[in-house]
């Protein structure tokens, strides 16, 4: 498959913890950048595909279980940071 020439822009995102080490983690097993695993998932979301293989879904459990990260898609839009 040909390369997509893109422009990409440093942005600061302010993202949950606990996500950010399963996210970073992710990006390590699968060998790419914490930007480009982003990316992927933004581009999957918008075309309703799911991003991750069952195997890599596995994965994010564990990830997810050593991170003590309990979030779930019904957290969305749902979270309030704390004042510390």
């Amino acid at each position: 498959m040909p390369k997509t020439l893109v422009k990409r822009t440093q942005t600061g995102v302010r993202i949950e913890s606990s996500l950010l080490k399963v996210l970073k983690g992710v990006a390590e097993y699968a060998d790419i950048s914490l930007g480009d695993l982003l990316e992927g998932i933004v581009l999957h979301a918008f075309e309703g595909k799911a991003p991750f293989s069952p195997e890599t879904r596995k994965v994010i459990e564990q990830l997810k279980s050593v991170y003590g990260c309990d979030l779930s898609a019904s957290d969305s839009h749902q979270l309030v940071e704390s004042e510390s």
